[in-house]
């Protein structure tokens, strides 16, 4: 059983396709297809059922899926503990950010940890925290940026802890107000990030408590769009408290959502049991140098150490 096999079986899994899949891999359709109809023949067992253009996992499938991704993990755990060998002179840091927050909590990192570290390089996936708990699981990378409460499968570093602001129109009836419940916004279209933000989850979650089902009017994965489709008047968002401060205008107007369980809990997180890379627990000791002030996270205000010299 060839790795490259279960890589492109758990991309057609993840895809949702196997021309989807063939992009991700920079392959062709039918060598994916070829490669699947292998992996079923070397186990005997159908994984996966054609309906149309759909694939679904068989009860076979899914434990093959399982499995497989513990098997692409450990290999890129032996990549990573050879090349440790090297110590920090060369090496890799593979490392997930969202979109929300990473300019703001990440960003002042990248100069400290390339002058302590010049000879590692950094390969950024930049997706949804939701998307990038996947690939932290399936090995792809050693860490990634999300929110908190996370599964047992992660460790984690807490990284920062605020409140949501509602932004709405200055328009808006509730505009002015220093807080509100999210149940006082019912009769407000809502304007989320795209699928894999974990923060609709938490949204969505608090909606349901309270007895609704917002009206979604529009998605984006781009903040200042969002920004921008609440000054139209098209609804009402929801950002962090910092990255909403950056994006006040006069158009908008920021209230602070009094809602349990609904703070934004950022934090660094990688696999629990897996291996990490000396340059992957060089960021982790970086990250709680800078923000590990508070036990918890909680507002603590980043201390940027000084690059060395030269």
């Amino acid at each position: 059983m060839e790795l490259r096999t279960l890589r492109a079986f758990v991309e057609v899994v993840r895809q949702g396709g196997f021309s989807q899949a063939a992009k991700v891999v920079f392959a062709t359709q039918p060598t994916i297809s070829k490669a699947v109809k292998q992996l079923e023949e070397e186990l005997g067992v159908p994984v996966l059922d054609r309906i149309g253009h759909k694939s679904m996992l068989t009860a076979a499938g899914e434990i093959v899926y399982r499995r497989a991704l513990a098997m692409l993990a450990e290999r890129d755990d032996l990549i990573a503990e050879l090349a440790d060998l090297r110590g920090l002179k060369t090496g890799t840091l593979r490392l997930g950010l969202p979109p929300l927050g990473a300019s703001t909590l990440f960003a002042p990192l990248f100069a400290i940890y390339r002058a302590r570290y010049p000879g590692i390089e950094i390969r950024l996936t930049e997706q949804g925290s939701k998307r990038l708990e996947e690939i932290v699981l399936a090995g792809e990378v050693e860490l990634a940026a999300s929110l908190l409460p996370t599964a047992d499968d992660f460790d984690f570093q807490p990284v920062r802890c605020e409140p949501l602001m509602a932004v709405m129109s200055t328009q808006h009836p509730l505009a002015g107000q220093r807080t509100t419940g999210i149940a006082a916004l019912a009769a407000s279209p809502f304007i989320l990030f795209e699928q894999g933000f974990a923060l609709n989850k938490v949204l969505l979650e608090a909606c349901e408590r309270n007895g609704f089902s917002p009206t979604v009017a529009a998605r984006s994965g781009q903040i200042d769009f969002i920004v921008e489709l609440v000054a139209a008047r098209l609804g009402v968002a929801f950002l962090p408290q910092t990255i909403a401060a950056l994006r006040r205008t006069s158009a908008v107007s920021l209230v602070q959502l009094d809602e349990p369980h609904t703070q934004w809990h950022m934090a660094l997180v990688w696999r629990r049991g897996g291996y990490l890379s000396r340059a992957a627990r060089a960021w982790v000791d970086l990250t709680r140098e800078v923000y590990g002030a508070a036990p918890d996270g909680t507002g603590a205000e980043p201390r940027l150490p000084h690059p060395p010299a030269g």
